[in-house]
């Protein structure tokens, strides 16, 4: 298969959030890596990042590392980043996931919980990508996936509501804006926007009652798994998608046709 980009042999993809063993972010870590990437876990969780870290580094036989980071604080967001820069090769993907969700309804939402919604899932994405762009600027090559949500579509309708629905709708923007910006620098931004996903973000582990009745409007009549998207995430932030940018991508078994 002809490739349009030239990746190094050697290259890093920066996953945030993606400590969870049950996460989309550790799946894509696992899928990355299964692959040759060498994979660098930011969360806040520290201590879950470097086990995470040394478990992909042992299964895969991949360069791996943990770095403890809270996206939305800049100081964290640049040391982490220095980190990984000075003990891994060149960062060619990044992966936005560090997110949480918001199941408060509107009239009950404080100003507090509203800001620290759009502190970490867009704040955050917004800080840790234009640190990470700098080196593929540098380099002239870089792919750069964020996760949205069908809540941003759809309005909510699954678990969060709308301050939530609203940060990952601003991830849209965001995209498409921001790939204007990096294409003569050729430089992909794209995102992915996911159904139901059986992760703790849901609010827990979900029983198969809830998957039941969240599967009932879905046309493949299930809700997804990590592995679902960690695969649609790793395709964007491959060789051979060089040709897509500004792009998001439903990934809903059918729940949103648009």
């Amino acid at each position: 298969m002809a490739h349009h980009d030239t990746f190094p042999a050697e290259r890093t993809a920066v996953l945030t959030g993606a400590a969870s063993a049950r996460g989309i972010g550790r799946a894509t870590a696992e899928m990355l890596a299964s692959e040759g990437w060498s994979v660098a876990i930011l969360d806040i969780d520290g201590d879950a990042a470097r086990r995470a870290a040394e478990d992909i580094s042992s299964v895969y036989g991949v360069l791996a590392r943990g770095v403890g980071a809270d996206v939305s604080d800049q100081a964290t967001v640049n040391a982490a980043i220095d980190e990984v820069e000075a003990n891994m090769p060149p960062i060619v993907g990044l992966a936005n996931l560090a997110g949480i969700s918001s199941p408060t309804e509107f009239m009950d939402e404080t100003l507090e919980a509203w800001e620290r919604v759009f502190r970490i899932n867009m704040t955050g994405t917004f800080l840790v990508t234009q640190r990470v762009l700098r080196g593929m600027i540098e380099r002239r090559l870089g792919r750069v996936v964020s996760v949205s949500s069908i809540s941003a579509q759809r309005g909510g309708g699954t678990y969060s509501k709308v301050a939530y629905s609203a940060s990952k709708a601003a991830i849209i923007g965001f995209t498409r804006a921001l790939a204007r910006e990096m294409g003569q620098h050729n430089i992909t931004v794209n995102c992915i926007a996911p159904g139901p996903v059986d992760t703790d973000i849901m609010g827990g582990t979900l029983t198969d009652e809830r998957k039941a009745d969240m599967s009932r409007d879905i046309l493949v009549g299930r809700v997804g798994t990590v592995r679902d998207i960690a695969a649609l995430m790793v395709f964007l932030m491959g060789e051979d998608a060089g040709y897509i940018t500004a792009a998001t991508y439903d990934i809903n078994g059918g729940l949103q046709i648009s």
